[in-house]
């Protein structure tokens, strides 16, 4: 028998959850934001998991799903999800607060189905292109709020010392202003960085192995959190945003078709395979601000320019201190455990479902071997 409950967003934000054998759905609704942000965009990404353990295993199958964060560029406006699971319910119970759908199946043996609708309204964050810091200056003594200052310690993915510190030094130079340094280490990331589509993924963001090889090449991963690790030797607190893209670039597609997203005429997007991590700073004195020199290297091999084009560049001048917010983003987890808790220990990052069949990690990276689709319709 078919079950459907609706929860409230305060049942979103704990451990709500439901228990049966047969098919099961909910529904959340989240809170519209306090102030709405103006040319408002509205997708809805739809999620199919029709998970594939691998030949030979059996036991309890366990799936963990990124959900979007609430910030004041994007929020997730409702949620439903139903399948053929014994439980599952939603948690931010971890280190970052990170927003997860939990989902657990018995035995890995038959079907082990889960469909998820996120509703989702982005609005292009834009401080820089708005002139939001023309009245900024840097303070005399910088003070971090409480909840900024874990964004500058180092995880194990991203530290701060040795190779790295040395590296930042050498880009800031005698730099004090925080944003010119900010500013500086984007510029040395997204012109001394290359794109390598036969990176797995999104990369690993191995900072340390990234600068110790010489080979200043991966993905978006690797891009943010070389600049993230960068940034926090220098004193700015910085964090990655892992995300997926939800469709067309309606700003940034005229430098290039394929770099920033793109769907039909009808707004629908295969997004299966659109993850992308972005990144962002912390200037003291006014808040979080945005960048993405990962999505300049990618632009630049689509288009086989060089960094000096002129439309690289612009791309390159717009990506800093700005997004176009064709996409979303998850969280900010880097080196941290999940809750429930894996059977393999700390992830990287949360930019990708996971899934474990008796505590034995499903190929994630692989939407066919998982196996997930994922499909953004623009809501017009």
């Amino acid at each position: 028998m078919q079950r459907r409950q609706f929860l409230k967003n305060s049942v979103l934000l704990s451990a709500a959850g439901l228990v049966g054998p047969a098919v099961i759905s909910q529904t959340v609704h989240a809170a519209e934001p306090s102030v709405a942000p103006v040319a408002r965009r509205r997708f809805v990404l739809s999620q199919t998991y029709k998970l594939n353990p691998p030949k030979g295993s059996s036991g309890v199958v366990k799936l963990w799903i990124p959900l979007p964060v609430d910030t004041a560029f994007q929020q997730m406006t409702a949620l439903a999800f139903s399948g053929n699971y014994k439980q599952a319910y939603v948690t931010t119970n971890n280190t970052y607060s990170a927003k997860t759908l939990f989902a657990t199946w018995p035995d890995s043996q038959g079907e082990l189905l889960i469909n998820v609708d996120i509703d989702i309204e982005t609005a292009d964050w834009e401080p820089l292109k708005q002139d939001a810091l023309k009245t900024w200056q840097a303070p005399e003594q910088i003070i971090y709020p409480l909840d900024v200052k874990p964004y500058l310690l180092p995880t194990t993915h991203t530290p701060v010392d040795g190779l790295v510190l040395e590296t930042a030094r050498k880009i800031t130079g005698n730099e004090q202003d925080p944003l010119k340094k900010a500013r500086l280490i984007y510029e040395w990331v997204s012109s001394h960085m290359e794109r390598d589509n036969d990176v797995i993924g999104c990369g690993t963001g191995d900072v340390a192995e990234i600068l110790k090889s010489g080979k200043l090449k991966g993905k978006c991963t690797d891009m943010s959190s070389v600049f993230v690790a960068l940034a926090r030797a220098s004193g700015i607190p910085a964090r990655e945003l892992f995300g997926i893209r939800l469709g067309k670039a309606n700003k940034l597609e005229r430098y290039s078709k394929s770099a920033f997203g793109k769907a039909d005429s009808a707004g629908v997007a295969d997004v299966s395979g659109g993850q992308h991590c972005r990144a962002e700073f912390y200037l003291a004195g006014y808040g979080w601000l945005p960048c993405d020199p990962a999505d300049v290297t990618k632009m630049r091999l689509a288009e086989k320019k060089s960094h000096q084009d002129a439309d690289v560049q612009a791309v390159n001048t717009y990506l800093f201190g700005n997004w176009e917010m064709n996409w979303v983003g998850f969280n900010y987890g880097r080196d941290f455990e999940l809750y429930p808790a894996t059977e393999q220990g700390a992830m990287n990052n949360f930019g990708y479902p996971y899934a474990e069949v008796d505590g034995d990690p499903i190929n994630f990276y692989d939407p066919k071997a998982f196996s997930y689709s994922y499909v953004a319709t623009e809501q017009r």
